[in-house]
């Protein structure tokens, strides 16, 4: 195949705005100038690469393509900064796709992304630990904090660390709720709160108990702040981060002798990128001062 750097970044900034018409704002040419650059490099490929939907979004061999585009931005990116200004570096902007869990990205990464931030832009996606990989896969990231140890076709794999977790509530919701204490009776009847339908920690627990699924009232609230003050209100109880639990909240844990540890990777592409390198290195930093 034959592809061009112009077809490459067409097809990469089509797929991260959405629109032909956004991805030509943001490479300063027409929309029929993408529209053209997608059609020739699809016409290289011999199959199409995207489906015109809104947003639009890539054909399974779109992301293979999706993927190497993103390895050669990286890879000119950090040929330009080599030359150039670091801080304005003559390609533009270098653009680096992380996939982070919420709790990591509500307490310790952000610190770690400040640090790794000259010269280069971050766009995170939000995503469950358990779930960070298929990005990764498919091309969307070029790297991610994971749960998985076992490291995605095409990448390294690091430990950082883990997030432990502990069965929290208010004082008031566990003396109504749990009266004799974590029992498999007061978890089947007790509200809990959730982070989402892929949270599964809550239940983690209490199938350490029941050892069986059981069905309790549940509250989803998709942030970590957010979550957290479902909490300390007391709409249910939730397993919070160590790293999160503040004094001044008054939670209690519904078993002072039971957590959960969530052990913590950091998976890239292997790519000898120096930018990419920064990042891993000011992650790992972080982690190691911030997890167990």
């Amino acid at each position: 195949m034959d592809l061009q750097l112009d077809q490459l970044r067409a097809l990469d900034a089509v797929i991260s705005e959405g629109t032909f018409e956004a991805a030509a704002r943001k490479l300063s040419v027409t929309p029929s100038a993408i529209s053209q650059r997608i059609k020739a490099l699809e016409d290289s490929a011999g199959r199409i690469l995207v489906q015109r939907t809104k947003p639009v979004q890539p054909t399974e061999s779109g992301l293979t393509v999706l993927r190497l585009a993103r390895q050669i931005q990286l890879l000119t990116g950090d040929t330009a900064r080599e030359l150039g200004d670091a801080h304005q570096p003559a390609a533009g902007p270098l653009i680096i796709p992380l996939a982070v869990n919420a709790d990591s990205l509500q307490t310790w990464v952000i610190d770690a992304l400040a640090r790794a931030s000259a010269g280069v832009s971050f766009d995170v996606h939000r995503e469950d630990e358990e779930y960070t990989t298929r990005l990764l896969r498919d091309g969307t990231v070029m790297a991610a904090i994971t749960s998985t140890a076992a490291p995605v076709q095409g990448c390294t794999v690091r430990r950082l660390g883990a997030m432990r977790y502990r069965p929290m509530a208010q004082p008031a919701y566990a003396r109504t709720w749990f009266p004799d204490g974590a029992t498999t009776a007061a978890f089947a009847v007790a509200p809990v709160v959730l982070f989402d339908r892929k949270d599964d920690l809550q239940f983690r627990l209490m199938r350490h108990y029941t050892r069986r699924q059981l069905d309790p009232p549940r509250h989803y609230i998709p942030s970590s702040a957010g979550f957290n003050d479902a909490v300390r209100f007391g709409m249910g109880w939730g397993m919070i981060p160590d790293l999160m639990i503040r004094p001044e909240d008054d939670l209690v844990p519904l078993d002072e002798n039971v957590h959960v540890d969530v052990p913590l990777y950091w998976q890239q592409w292997k790519l000898d990128s120096p930018a990419l390198s920064q990042v891993a290195a000011t992650i790992a930093e972080a982690a190691a001062q911030a997890l167990l």
